[in-house]
């Protein structure tokens, strides 16, 4: 390898200042320049033709980072700049013999330590689901899942939250963002920002990327609230002069953000408004997904896309991938935010922006919407760029802290709008909530919990419900399959005589986990059931309290709590559909107790496509409506189907990270290490994927952004995504 750095010596030119090569089956060269300009257009080639890179400023000043992706027949890269119509080099890289050879070393020392750690790790599994006493059967299976996660751990991942990596992502898939068709349906779109003392800067490029739009049916109604800076006001001036779709109002005093936009929505004439912040951007195709898509469900009257931010040097970072329409989650945390459109009849009816609620005003604005529509679309790609600044809510909390009161105040409004009641709080003094429901009287509530022998196992669980517990309506119920050790009699007449509201009922039957459980539902006249497995133990004396209060609101099917490993490491923080090529997956697998989660998907209550049977609280009727759990279904996943029943009944299930209970997980029934019971897990495999492919493939609590090999991360190829 050579490279030359050609401008070092004159002080009015980029001088270069290092590189750094990474990457095994693809390489990166990453290099740091000094003294660039704003103005500086820059210009990368391979072997004489122009490529794609990344551009981003990494201090404010001048020095700059260009990232690209070596082509794997180059023999040379060339990094060009313009300055005053002046082309010049500023960076030369040649492809030698030397430079291939250290590139095969390094590939071969990336793939000893990768098979080191997925081997380590892989022996932790054996250990955990089998003791190390693998069936035959399974001996290929997990020798190929070997291999498969050495190659996924160094070849198709990245981490959306680390920088570099989002932006090698986005070369990739958002290559063909611009490409648009005719449409039959051309709403006029009504762009609403409201404007206070924003730079030239900021305000230039927000509507400069509005003006590039693909899709050029808009007008855009700005209302400038009383701005004081002269920057401001010229910039509106010359814009409004530039494009007749830009209409500007000036209020007379400063009102705040709710009756700024408020005023804008009243100029506003087009069917849909879209929200923008002053400072802020568009991707340049974000109008036209959002019409794209009107012109597919026409009757949708709310669509929100994902997006990422700007940091202080206008470069993309921190990709918020959201979830379809997911209404609990939206209760704590606007994980909505921007890009948001609505229809603007429907915006009107609810009466606009709450004056008052300034900081949260879309939160409660979201709230109020979701209440009058279930017409709610979700575009899963990146359409908005949220800009990091001193002072706004992108940046720092810190900086808006009184959005958090009036956040809690938004959410108590929108829980007295439905007559529901709960105590509301912030997560850690941030506009992150946790929402627990309360009521006068305690319903009643079944524990179902089946049994093979092991009475000390089951007397942990059943000691810990007990002595723990704060709930009082309640009832266990025991479901004998088969005892046969005079401990277990013994242990069940103890509790028969110590407790009044404990009953033992006989399932003298084969092994059938729903069968079991659907004959214990069916002695109940109990409000609620929770299904629990005898390998558990409380330790969150509010469990009953809390999940029972989530049960019972209308529009929920099964709630599931945080489950923990005996080492206190995670072992449920929810399901996740389709991920590792299989029908389901936990999310967050030996994560630390105290991890936030994605998004917080670990700190506040999360809807999920599923939680497991191993803690499930559900209504009794949702239960009977559903039919119970599959009985075709005797081991897997018929907890699963019986959460994607739910779901297709329009219920949403729902993941509470603030219950906890250890889970020792399948002491009563053993661990699968026969080629019988493997055989059974295939047939209930293909079971699932007959009935329910659909969810399967396409997770709407995954976004599809995500790969399905890596939990939260981003495929390196298009071809390893699982998009449609």
């Amino acid at each position: 390898m050579a490279k030359t750095n050609l401008n070092s010596s004159d002080a009015n030119k980029i001088s270069f200042i290092k590189e750094e090569i990474t990457g095994i089956k693809v390489q990166y060269l990453k290099i740091v320049l000094s003294g660039t300009l704003e103005t500086d257009e820059f210009f990368v080639y391979s072997n004489d033709e122009e490529i794609d890179f990344n551009k981003k400023l990494i201090s404010d000043d001048g020095d700059c980072q260009i990232e690209l992706a070596i082509p794997q027949d180059s023999k040379n890269i060339v990094v060009k700049y313009k300055r005053n119509n002046e082309i010049n080099d500023i960076y030369k890289l040649k492809i030698t013999l030397f430079f291939k050879i250290k590139k095969f070393f390094r590939k071969l020392l990336s793939i000893i330590k990768r098979s080191i750690i997925v081997f380590c790790r892989g022996m932790r599994f054996l250990w955990r689901e089998h003791h190390m006493i693998i069936p035959p059967a399974l001996w290929k299976k997990y020798i190929l899942k070997f291999f498969s996660r050495i190659k996924e751990r160094g070849e198709i991942l990245w981490n959306p939250f680390i920088q570099d990596d989002y932006h090698k992502w986005i070369q990739i898939f958002e290559s063909d963002n611009e490409d648009v068709k005719d449409l039959e349906y051309n709403p006029l779109m009504s762009i609403l920002i409201p404007v206070y003392n924003v730079s030239r800067k900021y305000l230039k490029e927000c509507l400069d990327s509005i003006l590039k739009q693909t899709y050029q049916n808009f007008e855009i109604c700005i209302v400038d609230d009383c701005s004081t800076n002269e920057e401001t006001i010229a910039t509106l001036e010359e814009y409004v002069k530039k494009d007749s779709r830009i209409k500007v109002k000036r209020r007379d005093e400063n009102g705040h953000i709710s009756k700024a936009t408020n005023d804008a929505l009243d100029m506003a004439k087009g069917e849909f408004i879209c929200l923008v912040d002053n400072d802020d951007t568009l991707a340049i195709n974000a109008l036209y997904e959002n019409v794209l898509l009107l012109n597919q469900h026409k009757d949708a009257d709310f669509i929100y896309s994902d997006e990422d931010k700007l940091d202080i040097h206008g470069s993309r970072c921190e990709p918020h991938f959201k979830s379809d329409f997911a209404p609990d989650t939206l209760l704590g945390i606007n994980y909505i935010c921007h890009f948001s459109v609505l229809r603007t009849e429907l915006v009107r009816e609810v009466g606009g922006f709450t004056v008052g609620l300034e900081g949260v005003q879309d939160h409660d604005l979201f709230l109020r919407v979701t209440e009058k529509t279930n017409k709610i679309y979700h575009i899963p790609k990146i359409l908005y760029h949220w800009r990091m600044i001193e002072g706004s809510t992108a940046s720092a909390i810190e900086a808006k802290g009184y959005a958090i009161e009036k956040g809690i105040q938004a959410i108590k409004n929108a829980l007295a709008r439905r007559n529901q009641t709960a105590n509301v709080s912030s997560v850690d003094n941030s506009t992150v909530y946790k929402v627990e429901y309360t009521y006068e009287k305690e319903p009643s509530v079944s524990i179902i919990i089946p049994t093979r022998d092991l009475a000390d196992i089951t007397d942990n669980c059943l000691k810990s419900i007990y002595e723990l517990t704060d709930y009082t309506n309640f009832e266990i119920v025991i479901i004998d399959n088969n005892s046969k050790e005079e401990k277990t009699f013994e242990m069940f007449q103890k509790y028969e005589k110590q407790y009044s509201n404990f009953r033992v009922v006989k399932a003298d039957m084969e092994f059938n986990y729903s069968a079991i459980n659907n004959l214990g539902v069916d002695t109940c006249n109990s409000d609620v059931i929770v299904l629990l497995n005898n390998d558990t133990e409380v330790i969150t004396p509010s469990w009953l309290k809390i999940m029972v209060g989530y049960a019972i609101q209308e529009h929920i099917g099964a709630v599931g709590p945080k489950l923990l490993y005996p080492d206190m490491t995670i072992q449920h923080g929810g399901v996740l559909l389709g991920l590792g090529n299989a029908v389901a997956a936990h999310a967050f697998i030996s994560h630390p107790r105290e991890d936030e989660g994605v998004y917080g998907r670990l700190k506040i209550p999360y809807n999920y496509s599923a939680v497991t049977a191993a803690c499930l609280a559900v209504e009794r009727k949702k239960f009977l409506q559903v039919g119970g759990l599959e009985e075709n279904l005797k081991v897997a996943y018929n907890d699963i189907d019986f959460n994607l029943k739910l779901l297709s009944k329009g219920y949403y299930n729902l993941f509470v990270p603030q219950v906890e209970l250890i889970h020792y997980e399948s002491k009563s029934r053993g661990l699968d290490t026969t080629s019988e019971k493997y055989r059974l897990f295939i047939q209930e495999n293909n079971f699932m994927y007959e009935k329910w492919s659909t969810y399967i493939e396409n997770d709407p609590y995954y976004n599809k952004n995500f790969s399905r090999m890596g939990i939260y991360m981003l495929d390196r190829q298009k071809n390893n995504e699982v998009k449609k």
